[in-house]
């Protein structure tokens, strides 16, 4: 497959650090490999196996992989993946198109006046794949150009998807109190993102449900005040309603002019789950005049039996956007799983349905009418050789899809979409 130049530069330069990530840490006398179960949180007194993207949390009995080791006093990890991607949407309305997608995590934190201080980035070269992002059919959401609405397309992450810092105290043996800021950073508001939770992690595709769920985990701005007992965690958020731009290179910055509420329960090891509302300003640049009440609710499970791990998510998001012609309520549903077979053989599957009003150019005559459109997809990786820290995996997907009688003229009676990857992670 032939990829652009400088995706391909840009794929090796983050390759290249991931191996020298990786050889730094295994010539340090105390890295290890690890997935969270021994470094603490920076947010209360539990481990980092039960941290999420932003401050969501997810199950504690299995975590995030990554590199961990100890570095001038504090407590430090780092994981990340690159994918090389062949994607081929099928029907009228499809593209093809070879790209890379990449991110690239690091945490520290130490104590610090009777508390813990924690810093996080989180990086990506998924702007120079171009603007326009990746074809994938039903989607919808922001730019590319500042003038028209991305549609069948996923947009590129930010360059710098997250840099954050946050500050808790100790409540009490089980609780604490916290203060978290980002710029960029995520509010406390739906389920850890896509690629952060394990269910979804090593699909090389976002959800379509991704702009009812968890659209906000690139803030231009946010605060959250949280605290958490125990199972349970109530947190509130303030935050920059507008999604980020085309530009996707720099740094935005803007008025706190939206809020959110999340409250967690973690009941047992295997289990994680939230609900949450968020009062949107103008999120969508192409449409200022229209605000977005968000609601949400989300179960996670993970287990571990015979050397086989599985994590499921169940979530559902409406969308009240709410505009000068009035209030339309749009629900999103996903049902993602992944099973990981003696670490070499992963499967996955995500199941979506969305009532979505952005697929059709606004001087169609159809414009602004909510269609109820679903996706289904089946995807295999095998991890075929390690690399110091680093995993190397081969895999496919197939997508399949439910598109109602009025828009099959546009997608066709039944399009099939498939991708084929490289994927490279700690």
């Amino acid at each position: 497959m032939k990829i652009n130049p400088l995706v391909r530069s840009a794929a090796l330069a983050v390759a290249a650090s991931l191996l020298a990530a990786s050889a730094r840490a295994q010539d340090h006398d105390h890295a290890a490999a690890t997935e969270g179960h021994d470094m603490p949180s920076a947010f209360g007194p539990y481990t980092m196996a039960r941290e999420g993207s932003g401050t969501a949390w997810q199950p504690q009995n299995f975590g995030m992989s990554g590199l961990m080791f100890d570095l001038a006093g504090w407590s430090v990890m780092a994981h990340g993946f690159v994918d090389a991607v062949y994607d081929d949407q099928g029907g009228p309305r499809g593209d093809r198109k070879s790209f890379i997608e990449s991110m690239f995590m690091a945490m520290a934190s130490r104590p610090l006046g009777g508390g813990t201080l924690g810093v996080r980035s989180m990086l990506s070269l998924d702007p120079a794949m171009g603007r326009g992002g990746y074809p994938l059919l039903l989607q919808a959401g922001e730019t590319a150009n500042g003038h028209d609405h991305l549609v069948d397309r996923q947009h590129p992450h930010d360059a710098f998807m997250e840099l954050s810092a946050s500050y808790s105290r100790a409540i009490g043996e089980r609780g604490a109190a916290y203060l978290y800021a980002g710029l960029p950073g995520e509010p406390a508001l739906g389920p850890s993102t896509f690629m952060h939770r394990f269910s979804g992690m090593r699909s090389p595709e976002a959800p379509i449900t991704h702009h009812w769920l968890d659209s906000t985990h690139i803030t231009m701005g946010v605060v959250t005040l949280g605290a958490s007992q125990g199972p349970f965690k109530l947190e509130a958020s303030r935050f920059r309603g507008r999604e980020p731009d085309q530009d996707r290179w720099n740094i935005e910055t803007g008025r706190l002019d939206s809020w959110s509420t999340r409250l967690s329960w973690n009941p047992a090891p295997e289990w994680s789950m939230q609900v949450s509302y968020g009062a949107i300003t103008a999120p969508e640049q192409l449409d200022p005049d229209v605000d977005v009440k968000r609601t949400t609710a989300s179960v996670m499970h993970q287990s571990e039996l015979h050397g086989m791990r599985w994590g499921t998510t169940l979530a559902w998001g409406r969308n009240d956007r709410r505009g000068p012609d009035g209030s339309r309520k749009l629900d999103g549903w996903l049902l993602e799983s992944t099973l990981e077979v003696k670490r070499n053989h992963t499967v996955f599957v995500r199941v979506e349905r969305v009532d979505n009003e952005e697929l059709l150019d606004h001087h169609d005559p159809r414009a602004g009418t909510a269609y109820k459109v679903g996706k289904a997809s089946l995807g295999y990786i095998y991890d075929f050789a390690r690399t110091g820290a680093v995993q190397w995996g081969v895999g496919g997907l197939v997508s399949g899809y439910d598109i109602p009688a009025a828009l099959r003229a546009d997608y066709g009676g039944h399009p099939t979409s498939f991708m084929a990857f490289v994927q490279a992670r700690f």
